[in-house]
């Protein structure tokens, strides 16, 4: 089978001892995180930063489980933080990508209708779209053959600018320049605990790597941001993180041919989930997927991955009941598509009839960060929550990989705000 591209997880240098200071501690070493550490250091040379990742390599989870995709901006609602830092965010990470090497590509993306009801909700997609700026077009069933021969519809759009890109490679570059900046990453770095130091505000970070006292904190811990919001402020956040489990399948043999660039669907509009897709990567491998069901741990990336405390400390969550209570139908549709190749290969054959479940081998699964409030609401925008010396990331789902350098600069000015 193809490279597990997105299990390979591969130390930039040998670790940095942790400095007893720093100006700006960064707690997560993804695309957010990372993308934070390096725009203060090009914008603030002076600085001293520490990037603390628990895990022994960089992009060890969302950043590094993803579809790979380079999100255009059509989904997200006009002025909200998703779009602005996602069409922001695109730019920045495509000319990034080009300055340092690293492969991307546009290979355009279709977003399909296959029955009427579909059909008619692509207006009001397609409408979003172009208050974003984002340059898309709707396709009738000849054109949508053009762009993708294999793909079944009536109606779709054509969005030519989304592309791909691996995000795991992107982050193991920005810890590269960060160090050879002279700043730290530090790798299987776990916060314990934190406290504030004294009147000025700074916090003492206690690690699995010693004791750094940081000016400044930001949080981008993505599964864990809210645990680790509380020890940095010492209140619970308004918000708690709900795991979900989202499975990809490869796309093998022949039928690998039936898909040239993006296959989506028409996303479903109760929820922030985009629903399966096929995607070409920018490694050339076909994959489909996710899904979406509950994880029953925050790093839940099988079925087996269930503990007695993760289990109860997850049916505590303030808002999970209400969420189940009115999404059990759909909740219902996903664990049997998590349960059954069959079934999840009959949602691939919605979008290309051509692919059989003999074509589908297992991938590597991604685990989503998803902030849900008391009420069972699933937050649908980035959330950041502010105070003056730290900002946690309290909510940075798909597209937050592609808005990530945007997602910094707001960073930098919320610290900026409180000076």
């Amino acid at each position: 089978m193809n490279v597990d591209t997105q299990q390979v997880v591969v130390p930039t240098s040998p670790d940095r001892a942790l400095p007893r200071r720093a100006d700006v501690a960064i707690i997560g070493g993804g695309m957010v995180g990372l993308a934070t550490a390096y725009r203060l250091a090009c914008e603030q040379p002076g600085l001293e930063l520490a990037v603390l990742e628990k895990e022994p390599a960089l992009a060890t989870h969302q950043s590094g489980r993803n579809s790979g995709v380079i999100h255009s901006g059509i989904y997200y609602k006009p002025g909200s933080l998703k779009a602005r830092t996602c069409r922001e965010g695109k730019a920045q990470l495509e000319a990034f990508c080009t300055a340092q090497g690293i492969a991307w590509r546009r290979t355009g993306k279709v977003i399909v209708a296959t029955n009427p009801a579909e059909a008619a909700r692509l207006d009001d997609l397609l409408e979003r779209g172009r208050a974003n700026g984002v340059a898309c077009k709707l396709v009738g069933p000849e054109r949508l053959r053009e762009i993708e021969p294999h793909a079944a519809g009536v109606r779709a759009i054509h969005v030519p600018e989304a592309g791909v890109v691996d995000f795991a490679a992107v982050c193991r570059r920005l810890g590269e320049l960060l160090r050879d900046a002279g700043h730290t990453v530090a790798l299987g770095c776990e916060l314990g605990r934190a406290e504030p130091l004294d009147t000025a505000g700074r916090i003492r970070l206690h690690t699995s790597h010693g004791k750094l006292v940081a000016e400044r904190v930001v949080n981008a811990a993505g599964l864990h941001a809210d645990r680790v919001a509380r020890r940095l402020t010492g209140r619970k956040p308004r918000t708690r993180i709900v795991p979900f489990r989202g499975e990809f399948y490869y796309v093998g043999g022949n039928a690998a041919a039936l898909c040239r660039g993006l296959v989506y669907p028409v996303p479903d509009p109760r929820f922030p989930f985009l629903g399966v897709h096929v995607t070409r990567t920018v490694h050339d491998l076909v994959e489909c997927g996710p899904n979406a069901v509950l994880a029953l741990q925050r790093e839940g990336y099988t079925k087996r991955h269930v503990s007695a405390r993760e289990l109860a400390r997850l049916l505590s969550t303030p808002g999970l009941v209400p969420l189940l209570a009115r999404h059990w139908r759909t909740g219902l549709k996903e664990l049997v598509r998590s349960s059954s190749t069959r079934a999840f290969a009959r949602s691939v054959q919605q979008l290309l009839p051509g692919v059989t479940v003999q074509d589908l081998d297992p991938a590597p699964v991604g685990v989503r960060a998803q902030a849900v409030e008391r009420g069972g609401r699933l937050v649908d925008d980035f959330r950041l929550e502010t105070s003056r010396r730290v900002v946690n990331v309290l909510n940075a789902p798909s597209p937050a990989a592609t808005a990530a350098f945007a997602i910094a600069s707001h960073i930098r000015d919320a610290f900026a705000e409180r000076r």
